[in-house]
């Protein structure tokens, strides 16, 4: 296997990888928060779900990128890249998901465990509640836009 594989393989595991641990992290922490809420009201279930999966997003983003980055580098498919200037720009084409994701999700995670907070006081304002962990969200999709286009114009 060449140089440029293993970079470009480094940075398909990261987009997946790190992006996927921080919609863990984020996902888990509003989990946790929206178990609370559900204990004390359970018609509230809907409503926390909904905000515990926003920080989840990320994950998907990463492992979007590093699919498109396996079926450009030859690993899904077409002829396998060789040099190392090639493997290390997919490396570095798939870090803004990677990085981002990772932080985002986090951060998602803990906005959405506020919003659990405000839903479980006033039910009635769960739609400005879903808006907070969404501004969150649009870092992550400018990350993914860098990302895609960075690998598909290497």
């Amino acid at each position: 296997m060449s140089m440029g594989m293993v970079f470009a393989l480094i940075g398909a595991a990261l987009s997946t990888a790190l992006a996927g641990m921080g919609s863990a992290w984020g996902v888990g922490m509003a989990g946790q928060a929206a178990a609370g809420v559900v204990s004390e009201d359970p018609d509230q279930f809907a409503k926390v779900l909904l905000l515990q999966l926003l920080p989840g997003t990320q994950g998907i983003y990463g492992l979007l990128v590093t699919f498109i980055t396996l079926s450009r580098i030859g690993i899904l498919g077409g002829t396998p890249i060789a040099d190392a200037g090639t493997g290390l720009s997919y490396l570095f084409a798939c870090l803004p998901i990677a990085i981002v994701g990772l932080v985002s999700a986090f951060h998602q995670g803990k906005t959405s465990v506020a919003c659990i907070g405000l839903v479980a006081k006033k039910p009635d304002q769960f739609g400005k509640a879903m808006l907070f962990p969404a501004m969150v969200e649009t870092y992550a999709i400018l990350a993914l836009l860098v990302s895609i286009l960075a690998v598909t114009n290497i």
